[in-house]
Formats: structure tokens, C-alpha cells, sequence
């Protein structure tokens, strides 16, 4: 994409390097000259937010393994160990707990602003796509990450977990058991499952740095969407450096996030976990409720929604893997909710579904909760694989502005580019409503 960079080696050895290996000038364009739209919003700025947290999670968890002892007796004991004697180590280990969190919270957030705007339609679909593998490992990591405490909640959330996958064993016989025999290491829960996961959680936040990288490279291919959807047809008047425009209103939400990051770390860091797992795992006692970490609420409340096994297991990884659909499912001509009033009312509606699938997630597996977590498993789907397809097709949109340019000066007015309406037809006929 053509932007604003007129990069020039100034010394001798960085010219010297440039025309070896031209880092200098790819940090340029990508991070000081790259354009991005003019009317960004601060939803955007959780791209970096996420850059942040996975850079935090590393390091502490890198500096975390260094104390850690990957051995069913000992773990425990190590992560108290850690707590207590470690330099530091109640910080580290709370940061990382709860980076866990902060990493989830600032990714929905992410995800629900490229469903509201439409970040997915062409030619972003690689982009998504690539978003919903990163999601994927985020919650790999996040799970494998949640046993090694070896608390109780660890120990049985792995239990349970895992068995899902003996489920398969009605489609095919034995595959399921197989998995289940793989991912414990023997016949049940023990030392090498805890091995396993630990190597695991160490490898797959590097893996999950190279897609993010590949995330990254994607964007800066197709160019940022903006709250408006309109492509940029002018790089001059449609877009701005990202350095300093984009960098300083990044640095700003980050900041705020980090405020928001730090409340929960010195005044209430174990909000967010069970009580159970300050209780060394013992294969004798089945706590009374397991549950799984918050962010995993709405699919575990979809996966006990569903009467049969397999079903549920099933719907469990749908609910995940039809995001990556999406790009196909939309049939809408025009991106921004912004302009599509009738999508915008389904929206919070499904926003609401997801709120309360993870409250469901949390109560016990009965009564009215089943109940109700049926019903919103069914919307969950039915909004992919009915709304969004029929509401392409019906809905009248407004008129979108004729530029990026043109929608910051209508704003700046004082007006809004979405307060004109016009037929359908006046949205799809210009070129940049594709996709």
C-alpha cells in the first residue's frame, strides 16, 4: 500500500545496512510512514493494546518457568514457592494471571469492533481469518496455562476437558480414546499430562507470535478498515502517518488500559480465579462446581446446552471455527454498522446472547439455566447462519460519503454522513461498498 515514507539513510552504516538488509526502511514504512485512515476511533487502538499483552505474557512467563517445577508432586508447592520467596514473584505471577484476563478482555473487544464495522469483508478475509487462528491458540494457551497451578479447579477442569474428546469415539471408534491416551500421557491425569501442557504453554505463545506477525503483515498489505468502511481512494487526503497521529492516540488507550490492568492487580488480583485452585489437586475430591476461567464461559454454557456429548463438543468448536465464515456468511454490500441500522439493532442483540451465554456458563447445568443457555445457543448460530445472509439481502442502508476525507469534514461540521438515507441501491453503486 503507497504511503507517506520517504525513508534516507542519514549515517554511513546505516546506508551501509540498508542496502544489506533494509530493517531501517520496513520499520519506516510500517510504523512511522504507513497510512492509516484519518478517522479512526480509539476501538482501533486495541491492536496495539494486544501487542502489549502478548509481550507482557511472554516475558513473564518465560521468567515464571525459570521457578516453575513441571512435576505433579512439586507444582504446587513451586508456585507458592514463587509467591513467597521469589524476588518479586506475587508480582510476576499475578501479572501473568491476570494478563491472561486483560489479554481476553482487550481480544472480544477486538473481535466484537470487526464484526460491528465489517473488518472482515474483502479483501480482508485472510486478515480475519488468520485473526480467529490467533483466538484459537490464545485459548489453547490460556487452558494448558489454567492446569499447571495444579490446584483443584486445574486438575479437574483438565479432567473434564480432555474427556471431551473421547466424544469422537462415536463417529469413529477408538479415535477419541486415542486422543484422550495422547494428550494424558498414560490413563488418567497425572505427571505427564502436567508435562505435556507445561511444554505446550511454553511453545505456543512463540507459534502464536508468528501468526500475529503474519496478522500484522496481512494489514499492512490490505490497508486498515475504518468506522466509515469507505476504502481509501486518496492516500494524501484519506490518511495520515501512523507516527505520530495514530502512535499517540495508541499510546494514549494503552495507557488507559494499563491503568485498568493495574487496579486489578494490587487491589484485587484474584477476582478473577476459584477459590478451589488455592487447594492443592487431589483426584479423591470432586469440587462440588467446576468451571472453567470467565473467558471460556460462553462455550462452556453452549457445549452443556446440547443433551448429547458429541453434540455439544460439536457446537463447542462451531461456535468458534463459523467465525472464521464470517467473510462469506455477510452477504451486505456495505461494511460499517454504521450504516446498516437494522444490523445494528441485531448486533447488541447478539452481544447481549454472548453476555449471557458466559453468565450461564458459570451457574450449575440445570432447571431454567439449561433452559435458557439452549436458547441462546440457538440465537448464537441462528444470527451466522440466518440473520447475517437474509439481512444482507433486505436491508436498505444509508448513503455512504463519497471519501475518508469527506465523512471527517462532514463530522467536523458538525453534521454525520450516516443522518442522510437513500435507497439501497445509491450504497451499492459506489465502487467502494465491495466486499
Amino acid at each position: 500500500m503507497e504511503g507517506h515514507s520517504t525513508y534516507v539513510p542519514k549515517s554511513g552504516i546505516a546506508r551501509w545496512l540498508e542496502s544489506r538488509l533494509p530493517i531501517g526502511g520496513l520499520m519506516h514504512s510500517s510504523f512511522i510512514a504507513f497510512p492509516v485512515p484519518r478517522n479512526l476511533n480509539y476501538f482501533w487502538t486495541f491492536g496495539a493494546i494486544l501487542m502489549m499483552m502478548l509481550v507482557v505474557q511472554i516475558v513473564t512467563g518465560v521468567v515464571l518457568a525459570m521457578h516453575y517445577t513441571p512435576n505433579a508432586k512439586l507444582a504446587f508447592a513451586s508456585v507458592e514457592a514463587i509467591m513467597r520467596d521469589v524476588n518479586f514473584g506475587w508480582l510476576l505471577r499475578y501479572m501473568h494471571a491476570n494478563g491472561a484476563s486483560m489479554f481476553f478482555i482487550a481480544v472480544y473487544i477486538h473481535i466484537f469492533r470487526g464484526l460491528y464495522y465489517g473488518s472482515y469483508k474483502a479483501p480482508r478475509e485472510v486478515l480475519w481469518i488468520l485473526g480467529v487462528i490467533i483466538f484459537l491458540l490464545m485459548m489453547a494457551t490460556a487452558f494448558m496455562g489454567y492446569v499447571l497451578p495444579w490446584g483443584q479447579m486445574s486438575f479437574w477442569g483438565a479432567t473434564v476437558i480432555t474427556n471431551l474428546f473421547s466424544a469422537f469415539d462415536e463417529i469413529i471408534p477408538g479415535v477419541g480414546t486415542w486422543i484422550v491416551t495422547l494428550l494424558w500421557g498414560g490413563f488418567a491425569v497425572d505427571n505427564p499430562t502436567l508435562n505435556r501442557f507445561f511444554a505446550l504453554h511454553y511453545l505456543l505463545p512463540f507459534m502464536l507470535a508468528g501468526v500475529v506477525i503474519l496478522h500484522i503483515w496481512a494489514l499492512h498489505h490490505v490497508g486498515q478498515n475504518n468506522p466509515t468502511g469507505v476504502e481509501v481512494k486518496n492516500v494524501r487526503k484519506d490518511t495520515i502517518p501512523f507516527t505520530p497521529y495514530a502512535t499517540l492516540k495508541d499510546t494514549v488507550g494503552t495507557v488507559v488500559f494499563l491503568l485498568f490492568f493495574a487496579w486489578f492487580l494490587f487491589y484485587i488480583p484474584n477476582y478473577m480465579g476459584h477459590a478451589d485452585n488455592y487447594i492443592e489437586a487431589n483426584p479423591s475430591v470432586t469440587p462440588a462446581h467446576i468451571v472453567p476461567e470467565w473467558y471460556f464461559l460462553p462455550f462452556y454454557a453452549i457445549l452443556r446446552a446440547i443433551p448429547s456429548k458429541l453434540g455439544g463438543v460439536i457446537a463447542m468448536f462451531s461456535a468458534v471455527l463459523i467465525l472464521a465464515a464470517v467473510p462469506w456468511l455477510d452477504t451486505s454490500r456495505v461494511r460499517s454498522a454504521s450504516y446498516r441500522p437494522l444490523y445494528r439493532q441485531f448486533f447488541w442483540v447478539f452481544v447481549l446472547v454472548c453476555i449471557g451465554l458466559g453468565y450461564l456458563g458459570a451457574k450449575p447445568p440445570e432447571g431454567g439455566y439449561t433452559i435458557a443457555a439452549q436458547i441462546l445457543t440457538f440465537y448464537y448460530f441462528l444470527h451466522f447462519l440466518v440473520i447475517l445472509p437474509v439481512l444482507g439481502l433486505v436491508e436498505t442502508p444509508r448513503r455512504l460519503p463519497g471519501s475518508i476525507a469527506e465523512s471527517v469534514l462532514e463530522s467536523t461540521k458538525g453534521g454525520s454522513a450516516t443522518a442522510v438515507s437513500a435507497g439501497p441501491a445509491g450504497a451499492v453503486a459506489s465502487p467502494q461498498t465491495k466486499g
